[in-house]
C-alpha cells in the first residue's frame, strides 16, 4: 500500500534539509506531499527550484516585520484545512523553526503522528538559540518518531526519556550538500567568481535574533578590522534581509573595496562560495554541519551551541561575539597555517550522505511495512 506523508517546512534551512527526504519518497513507495508555510518567502522558493520540488500546499504566511506570535497563529490557522484535506498518516517536520513547532502541534491536535527530522539537538539554554532551543525541545516531546542526526543527539533524547522513538540517521544536510556540490556549477556572477579567487576568502553569515543590536555591531567592527589588518583577506557577506542586520552591516562594512555585501544567495552559489573559502564566520546553526562536509574551518559567533560534535571534532571554534575575541580568533587562523590545516582536515561528525535513506527505512519499519530497522549512522553493518 502507498503511505501518505505530509512534509511541512517554511524556511530555507528547513527546505534544504528536507529536500533529500522528499526527493527519495517515491522509491520507498510513499506519497509524500509538501506543505510550505513560506515563513521565508524568497529564500524558500529558490531552494524549491534548486531541488526541483513543488509545494502541494502553500500557506504564504510571510509578512513584513512579523512577530513570533504572528507566525504561530498563521501556521496553526493555515495548516488546519491542509491536514483535513491531505489526511496524512504521518506529518514530517524539521529542526527548530516556528513552522516546525506549530505544524507539529497542529498535527497533534488532530491525533496525526509526527516525525521530527533533526531531533535531539540541545544547547541547554532556552534563550540561546532563541526561540529555536524551545521550539526543538517541545517538538521532540510531541513527536512519535525522532530522527536524531548524531549519537550525541540520541543521548540527549534518552536523558529526556524518549527511548523507543529514536533512530540515528545522520544529518540530511550532508545528503543535500553532497548533491549540490556534485553539480559542480560555476558561481553565477562575476562578483562571486572574483571573490572565490581571493587568497584568503572569508564568508560571513549572521542573523540570530539574540545577536541583533550591539552584538552584531561588535562582530562587524571585528570583520572590518580584520580586512584592514590583512591585505589578502576578502569578505563575502551574505546579508540577511532583516533590516536589523542590513542597516549596521551597511554602516560598518559598506564601502570597503574588499568587503562584498551580497543579497542572500541561492543554495548552489552558497555551497560553491563556502567551498572556495578559507574561513566561515557565522552565528548559524546549519553551517556548523555544512562546513565540516566541505572542509572549511568555522568561527562560531555565539556562546552556546546545540551542535557540540563540531567543536569536539575540531572543525568549529566557538568565539562568542565580543569584538576583540572575534578579531583575535580570525587573525590566529589567518596567520597560523598549521592551526588552519588542523581545522580544515577535521573529520565530519554529521553524516555520510545516507540520512534520507535511513529516514524512510525507519518510517516504513514504524508503519510495519519493513521487518528490520535501518542500521544507524555510525554503525558498520551494511544497510538493507
Amino acid at each position: 500500500m502507498t503511505r501518505r506523508v505530509l512534509a511541512v517546512f517554511g524556511t530555507r534551512p528547513e527546505a534544504v534539509k528536507m529536500a533529500p527526504v522528499v526527493q527519495r519518497a517515491k522509491e520507498f513507495g510513499v506519497d509524500c506531499r509538501v506543505c510550505v508555510t513560506a515563513q521565508h518567502r524568497g529564500l524558500l522558493d529558490a531552494v524549491l527550484e534548486t531541488f526541483s520540488l513543488r509545494a502541494d500546499y502553500d500557506l504564504d504566511i510571510m509578512r513584513r516585520s512579523q512577530s513570533l506570535t504572528d507566525i504561530a497563529t498563521s501556521v496553526l490557522g493555515g495548516i488546519e484545512p491542509v491536514l483535513a484535506e491531505a489526511s496524512p498518516e504521518l506529518v514530517l517536520v524539521h529542526g527548530d523553526t516556528s513552522t516546525t513547532l506549530y505544524a507539529a502541534l497542529a498535527a497533534y491536535y488532530r491525533h496525526i503522528p509526527v516525525g521530527h527530522v533533526e531531533a535531539g539537538l540541545r544547547s541547554g539554554d532556552k534563550y540561546s538559540p532563541w526561540p529555536e532551543e524551545m521550539n526543538r525541545e517541545l517538538t521532540d516531546r510531541i513527536a512519535d518518531l525522532l530522527f536524531a542526526p548524531t549519537p550525541g543527539a540520541r543521548r540527549a533524547l534518552e536523558r529526556e526519556a524518549c527511548e523507543g522513538r529514536i533512530i540515528v540517521t545522520g544529518n540530511t544536510v550532508i545528503d543535500a550538500v553532497q548533491q549540490v556540490a556534485g553539480l559542480r556549477r560555476s558561481l553565477s556572477t562575476p562578483q562571486l567568481r572574483e571573490a572565490a579567487q581571493a587568497p584568503f576568502l572569508v564568508v560571513v553569515e549572521t542573523h540570530r535574533r539574540e545577536n541583533l543590536g550591539e552584538r552584531h555591531r561588535a562582530i562587524f567592527r571585528a570583520i572590518r578590522r580584520l580586512v584592514e589588518l590583512r591585505e589578502d583577506v576578502v569578505v563575502a557577506f551574505s546579508v540577511h534581509p532583516n533590516p536589523a542586520v542590513q542597516e549596521p552591516a551597511r554602516e560598518i562594512l559598506g564601502g570597503h573595496p574588499r568587503i562584498r555585501l551580497l543579497e542572500p544567495l541561492d543554495y548552489p552559489d552558497f555551497v560553491q562560495l563556502i567551498a572556495s573559502a578559507k574561513l566561515v564566520m557565522t552565528d548559524s546553526g546549519g553551517l556548523q554541519e555544512e562546513c565540516p562536509a566541505l572542509g572549511v574551518p568555522l568561527l562560531l559567533l555565539r556562546d552556546t551551541t546545540e551542535r557540540p560534535e563540531a567543536i569536539e571534532a575540531g572543525v568549529v571554534e566557538m568565539v562568542g561575539y565580543a569584538e576583540e575575541d572575534v578579531l583575535r580568533a580570525a587573525l590566529a587562523l589567518h596567520d597560523d597555517k598549521e592551526r588552519w590545516e588542523a581545522m580544515a582536515r577535521a573529520r565530519n561528525p554529521f553524516g555520510d550522505g545516507r540520512a534520507a535513506e535511513r529516514t524512510w527505512q525507519a518510517i516504513l519499519h514504524w508503519f510495519g511495512d519493513r521487518d528490520d530497522p535501518p542500521v544507524e549512522f555510525g554503525e558498520t553493518a551494511p544497510m538493507g
